[in-house]
């Protein structure tokens, strides 16, 4: 009897043991039941299809009753395909035997949990614990920098919430478009050297799943490129038009100030993308530069203003100095300043209408009393012209006749008078010399005035021998 009772107390003892673990599944070698996942912990990504690979052993000689997968670890847990969320997601692959495998498709966030697999004989029930964790992630794109400078790399880095099991090939987008040369498994993308082209959005995915990250803004700043000055208007800028100069200069982050100057980087004119001249003038001809700047520095750009314009300072002036002879050849000039260079000079006699000459310089030959008038000229470009003062070519003039003849009768009495000084002054030396040689060679008469008279005739003889005889050595 006491044997009995103490039978009976070891088996009432032991009940609660076994009820214990049947409810929370924990099976020991005796009860030759087991359950393996294969693994124990996956990573899978939003959108995905996932397989828990499992396998199960019971006790012999006790035929499978029921097999399901669930989330509960309880004595009666619901089966998962019984749920409304799973229902149409999952699928048991395996069978009453060994194979225990299940397939969840289009994992959500909210799948990130714990399962089990479920398993019932004709004797007992058993939950496989502990179970296997499903965590599902998403993809993120990190950047080792959102704003880069233009020649400067940059990582991009691909990441999950958790580690992937599979060895994952990732694949990047640009702007939604697949960088297929950008293929890479260590879930980075490396941008050397950084144009302003590579600005935009990357995304990332793994090869064979459909989920794509949310993209990362790529941001390349750079200084301004050189500015582009458009001249409105357009073609010819003729003196007194309204003139607009704009700048413009692509940039990131954009300009921040426009800036002009007028010949060199020191003649500050103004700022702001438009510069305006009103009513331009021949001197604002010459070289603009405008200077574009943003936070990276500057960059500067010229250009020419042609401004056109009629002749103008228009002047006539006659060539040479001094009294103009009649006979002479007189030279008449034009000068102007203009642009583009005067074409057609023209001379006008004033109060006439027909023009008398062309070309920069006039030349009246042979210029007599007749030609003594008030002349100008005007000058003429595409863009208009313009006359000058008239000059007064009516100059006193001396006449070359009467000239030469005043000149002449001068010489004339000046070579006749000194001729006949000198011919009267040899006559009398020539006389002399012939008396005091006659005296020498006739004895003494007395004084007689016919003695010393000559007729008309040999006064003329003498004076001829007197030509004929006299030399540079005689003297009185």
């Amino acid at each position: 009897m006491m044997m009995m009772m103490m039978m009976m107390s070891i088996r009432m003892a032991s009940l609660p043991l076994i009820f214990l673990l049947i409810v929370q599944g924990v099976y020991s070698a005796d009860d030759e039941s087991d359950v393996n996942y294969s693994p124990s912990s996956i990573c899978a990504l939003k959108g995905s299809t996932v397989i828990i690979n499992c396998t199960y052993k019971y006790p012999t000689g006790h035929p499978i009753n029921n097999t399901f997968w669930t989330k509960i670890n309880s004595s009666d847990p619901p089966d998962l395909s019984e749920d409304s969320e799973y229902r149409q997601r999952i699928q048991y692959l395996g069978d009453k035997h060994h194979d225990c495998t299940m397939r969840l498709t289009d994992v959500r966030q909210t799948d990130s949990h714990k399962y089990y697999f479920r398993f019932t004989t004709d004797k007992n029930k058993w939950l496989g614990v502990p179970g296997v964790t499903l965590n599902i992630t998403d993809l993120q794109v990190n950047s080792s920098g959102k704003e880069v400078t233009e020649g400067k790399s940059v990582n991009l880095t691909c990441k999950s919430r958790c580690r992937l099991t599979d060895r994952s090939t990732f694949i990047w987008f640009k702007n939604t478009q697949l960088l297929s040369e950008r293929t890479d498994r260590n879930n980075q993308l490396i941008l050397k050297s950084v144009t302003r082209e590579d600005t935009g959005n990357y995304s990332c995915a793994v090869q064979g799943h459909k989920l794509i990250s949310p993209h990362q803004y790529l941001n390349v700043v750079y200084a301004p490129n050189k500015p582009v000055i458009s001249i409105k208007p357009s073609g010819e800028i003729l003196e007194g038009d309204s003139v607009n100069l704009t700048c413009s200069s692509e940039s990131n982050p954009p300009v921040q100030k426009y800036s002009w100057f007028k010949g060199n980087k020191t003649s500050y004119l103004g700022s702001g993308s438009t510069y305006i001249i009103s009513k331009i003038r021949s001197d604002h001809s010459g070289k603009y530069l405008c200077r574009s700047r943003n936070e990276l520095g500057p960059r500067y750009s010229e250009v020419t203003l042609n401004v056109l314009y009629p002749p103008k300072e228009v002047t006539a002036s006659i060539g040479g100095s001094g009294e103009i002879l009649e006979g002479d050849s007189v030279n008449l000039t034009c000068s102007s300043e203009s642009n583009p260079p005067v074409q057609n000079y023209s001379w006008f006699k004033v109060n006439e209408t027909s023009h008398v000459g062309s070309g920069q310089s006039y030349t009246i030959i042979n210029f007599n009393s007749s030609h003594s008038e008030w002349f100008y000229c005007e000058a003429q470009n595409e863009v208009g012209s313009q006359r000058s003062a008239a000059v007064s070519v009516n100059v006193k003039v001396v006449s070359r006749v009467s000239f030469s003849a005043t000149l002449g009768i001068g010489f004339c009495v000046g070579v006749c008078g000194a001729s006949a000084f000198l011919i009267v002054g040899m006559f009398i030396c020539r006389r002399k010399s012939l008396r005091r040689k006659d005296s020498e060679q006739t004895p003494e008469k007395d004084d007689d005035a016919s003695n010393d008279t000559y007729t008309a005739l040999e006064l003329k003889n003498r004076s001829s021998d007197l030509y004929d005889t006299l030399t540079p050595k005689q003297r009185c």
